[in-house]
């Protein structure tokens, strides 16, 4: 997976071949994308279009459904995303004050990645840690209990 966003022939070509892989119909739009953000590291805008004519959709609903997933985003993650559960019990746990402190120590807000391409920072809606909130996630490792020291040490070692 690649952290630069790839030109526009890239991308179209690698959206047709992800078509030409899974085929066509509703059924493989997911397996597609999936494939698409494995192989540029996003979904990039340009290939809304070519895949909702290769999988005879409109572009709105291609689109529907790469706006829903946090997965698919259309600019490349950084090199470790930072993700921080906002369900009730890791909000009853502290979650909002952690997501202040980490948009702060990051200087971004959620969604967005650092200038340097080292950290993007996203929520989600629950991470299954439910007794040990707040969990974050950082790149592919789950953690409970995270304070915002216990953020600051987690995010040094990936910086």
């Amino acid at each position: 997976m690649t952290s630069v966003t790839p030109s526009r022939t890239a991308a179209e070509e690698c959206a047709r071949a992800a078509l030409a892989e899974h085929g066509t119909g509703r059924g493989p739009l997911l397996p597609i994308l999936h494939a698409v953000r494995e192989e540029l590291g996003c979904v990039p805008r340009d290939v809304i279009p070519v895949i909702a004519d290769g999988l005879n959709l409109s572009i709105a609903e291609v689109h529907g459904v790469v706006t829903f997933y946090r997965d698919f985003r259309s600019e490349p993650a950084g090199r470790t995303t930072v993700r921080v559960c906002r369900a009730e019990a890791c909000q009853a746990r502290g979650a909002a004050e952690l997501v202040a402190h980490a948009q702060a120590e990051l200087g971004i807000g959620l969604g967005a990645t650092t200038a340097d391409g080292a950290v993007t920072l996203d929520e989600v809606f629950c991470l299954g840690n439910c007794a040990l909130g707040p969990a974050i996630t950082v790149g592919e490792r789950l953690y409970g209990r995270v304070t915002p020291a216990r953020f600051d040490a987690l995010l040094g070692e990936v910086r």
